[in-house]
Formats: structure tokens, C-alpha cells, sequence
């Protein structure tokens, strides 16, 4: 079914409204003594979220499983339904074709709220068999259990909590969760920045770092965009041993270029190049007559890649290692970089607040190398957004990821808390 459009108050453009939520948000006393109720809620819902956490990271769910992925959009759909969300199943564009899932619920209040995750992971099917889900001490592990399937059980728990509370301060209440972002939101990524622009607040719910890796749980206020590069070199076969002088090895050429071209970012402020994969022919007797580079693009400021291209077709034209071959390179543009607007980093530090009340931490990280959806939620710049509600934890995109289970009710009560904060304003 269709989601209902959030409505917009007469005579207030969205930034105002984006605004006035930050003010509003950033006149709390950052020392107030904690919501007793919220507190004792999470609590309460501890054990329901690792129950949550258990059926999550039962499914997997990689980027081009497609059983997976609709088997958790099911899941979640039921789960959101249960809230009393109307919720809608809508492809994805692009990618493996599976199911973003949005629910919306409706309110008596003021103020359109997005919540965001995505149900994909990076794993291949058949990961839980070499790497289960454990529990040990503190740490919960399971493929996808930070990254970000903790997101997903942040925003359950969270409007449960609020529900049962009798909490109804918003106008409409969205709830979307992707299926495509570990393979940069390919199909989803115009939902996501259509729907957010709609909305005053977005609360994006990747995961935040473990105490082994830093000092303090943090809130992201900015991620690099992302952007490829494909070189294609082509030179001329010939037989390796018998006339290898008639060839123009294309390896040898694409290496020449990828040399030259390493270093472009020192160039270009507010980018990161690095090559990161190279194939040629198979045959091993033959002066290969194509190779074909590819390169990872990291932006933190808008509109570089504009000049990171001139610069890399500059170069490229600069210099030739080897005689008539002919050497190409295409740049793609990704997901947007994120940076947070005014209203975004007042509302992160109104979260800070909520965090000192009771007794925890809370860093405001810039900038980061990683990418993330609420690049696409920032896109139009209408909405605050702020990323990183997620559970604490590590080992995302590698072995024996993790969350730690002391942060589920400080960001349950995180998200809670900031969410009535948002009605109030």
C-alpha cells in the first residue's frame, strides 16, 4: 500500500522548520537528571532487543541474496505492521531487485521524523556456518549484527518503548530500511533522498565504534561520497615467446598509468584515490593486448570529482610507457557526501546532552572514510540529519563482528529520549 505524504505546516519552508527543531532542541539543559520512565523501559527491553538481534542474524541477508533479502523484508514488515505502521514493499531500482521496506504511522503532533537502516550485509550465503552467532562476556556476534542489524533492533525497540508510553508527538512517523547499502544503495538511493526531504529529522542508524576502538560511543556528522574509477588500456596481442616485440603489453601500460595517477588526490582537496583492482587476459603465452583497472573514489566535499577527472585525464594524456596503446578512464559518481547541516550538528549536540544525563559520553565525529545512507537523506539539505544511532561494536566487514549488549539500553534510551525531544520542539 501507499505511504501517506507528510504534511508540511502552512507558511514554514522546510530548513525553517529543520531549523527551529535544532534551536529548540539545543536550549535543553545538557545536565538534566534522566527520564526515569525511558530509562526503566530500556531496561526492560534488553532482552526482547537480543531476542530481536538472534532473528535478525538468523537470516542472511548479502547484498545479491535475493531469498534472504525478502525473507527479512517479510520479517520486518510483520514486525513494523505490529507497531501499527502501514507499511509498503517497494523494489529496489537497480542491484539485485529486492524490497525497501517503509512503514508510517501517524500522529498528533507537529513534526515529520524519518528512521533509517538497511537490512543488507556484506557476507556471502552460508557465512553463519564458519562464523555463528556466540554470545561471550559482553559481546554478541553474528555476521551483520552491528552492521546494521543492531540499526534495525534500535528502531523497533525504540518505538515500542514509545508506544507503550502513549507517545504520538509527530505528524507522521516513517520508518525505511533498505536492502542495497553495502553496494552504495544503488537501487534505494533516490527513495531514500525523496522521502527524507519530506521529513524535518532523519536519525540514520548505523553503528556506532566498540571501546576497543575508541574512547567514546560517537554520532557521525559527515562521510565521505563514493566514486569509481574504471581504466581501460588497450595495446595488441602477440605470442609471448615467438614475437613478443610485435605486441604492446597492455599490463605493462595500465601499470604506468595507475603509477602516475596515485598520488592525483594531493592534487585535489577533499578526495581519496586508491587502485584497487586490475585484471588482464588468461593466457600466459600471450602479450596481452587489453587490461582493465579499477579504482575506489573517496569525496568529503561536494562537487570535487569534477576536478579529480580533469586532473585524471590530464595525467593520463601527460604520458605514455608503451607505443600505440590507447588508455581510458571513466569516473562514476556514487553516493553524495554527507555533511551535516546547521540543524543536524545542534541536534547531535542536543543528543550529546541526553547522553551526560545519564552518565555517558557522546562524540561528534566530522568527518569519516565510510560511506552511508544519510548522504542520500542529507541530499536536498531540507531535513536534519544525524547518523550513527545504531548499537555499539565491531568487526563490520570481516570476521567475528560484534555488539557490545551494555550499550543497547544508553542508545535505546539515546534514541528515545531524543525522539520526544524532537516532538517538544
Amino acid at each position: 500500500m501507499s505511504f501517506a505524504t507528510p504534511r508540511r505546516r502552512a507558511g514554514l519552508t522546510a530548513s525553517a522548520i529543520a531549523s527551529s527543531i535544532a534551536l529548540a532542541c539545543a536550549a535543553g539543559s545538557a545536565n538534566a537528571a534522566p527520564d526515569a520512565k525511558l530509562l526503566a523501559a530500556a531496561n526492560t527491553q534488553q532482552p526482547a532487543v537480543i531476542d530481536t538481534l538472534k532473528s535478525l542474524v538468523m537470516i542472511e541477508t548479502g547484498s545479491a541474496d535475493v531469498e534472504g533479502l525478502a525473507k527479512m523484508a517479510a520479517l520486518l514488515d510483520e514486525r513494523l505492521k505490529a507497531l501499527g505502521f502501514k507499511t509498503e514493499r517497494r523494489k529496489a531500482t537497480a542491484g539485485a531487485g529486492a524490497d525497501i521496506v517503509i512503514g508510517t504511522l501517524k500522529g498528533t503532533g507537529k513534526r515529520n521524523i524519518m528512521l533509517q537502516a538497511h537490512m543488507d550485509t556484506v557476507y556471502e550465503r552460508g557465512i553463519l556456518q564458519s562464523q555463528p552467532m556466540k554470545l561471550e562476556g559482553n559481546r554478541f556476534y553474528g555476521p551483520g549484527i552491528a552492521d546494521d542489524k543492531g540499526g534495525i533492533a534500535v528502531i523497533l525497540h525504540s518505538i515500542k518503548i514509545l508506544n507503550d508510553a502513549g507517545w504520538k508527538d509527530y505528524d507522521t512517523l516513517t520508518v525505511l530500511i533498505d536492502p542495497d547499502e553495502e553496494v552504495g544503495s544503488i537501487g534505494s538511493g533516490e527513495t531514500i533522498a525523496t522521502l527524507a526531504s519530506q521529513h524535518d529529522v532523519v536519525l540514520s542508524c548505523e553503528p556506532t565504534a566498540a571501546k576497543d576502538v575508541a574512547k567514546t560511543e560517537a554520532l557521525l556528522l559527515g562521510a565521505a561520497g563514493t566514486a569509481s574509477i574504471v581504466m581501460e588500456v588497450k595495446g595488441r596481442a602477440a605470442h609471448a615467446g615467438a614475437a613478443p616485440e610485435l605486441g604492446r603489453n597492455a599490463i605493462y601500460e595500465i601499470s604506468h598509468q595507475m603509477l602516475q595517477t596515485r598520488d592525483l588526490a594531493k592534487e585535489v582537496p577533499g578526495t581519496i584515490l586508491n587502485w584497487t583492482n586490475v585484471i588482464s587476459n588468461k593466457a600466459t603465452n600471450q602479450i596481452p593486448e587489453l587490461a582493465v583497472a579499477r579504482a575506489d573514489v573517496r569525496m568529503t566535499r561536494p562537487g570535487v570529482e569534477v576536478a579529480l577527472n580533469e586532473a585524471l585525464q590530464a595525467k593520463i594524456a601527460s604520458s605514455k610507457l608503451i607505443p600505440d596503446t590507447t588508455t581510458t578512464a571513466k569516473l562514476t559518481v556514487g553516493r553524495p557526501a554527507f555533511i551535516a547541516n546547521a540543524a543536524g550538528k545542534a541536534l547531535a549536540e542536543r543528543a550529546r546532552g541526553i547522553y551526560k544525563e545519564i552518565d555517558r559520553e557522546l562524540a561528534l565525529v566530522p568527518m569519516t572514510g565510510g560511506a552511508t545512507d544519510a548522504a542520500f537523506a542529507g541530499r536536498s539539505g531540507k531535513a536534519a540529519v544525524v547518523e550513527s544511532f545504531g548499537l555499539a561494536g565491531f568487526g563490520y566487514h570481516a570476521r567475528d563482528e560484534y555488539i557490545e549488549i551494555d550499550s543497547i539500553v544508553p542508545r535505546l534510551y539515546l534514541m528515545t529520549r531524543l525522539l520526544t525531544e524532537i516532538g517538544k520542539s
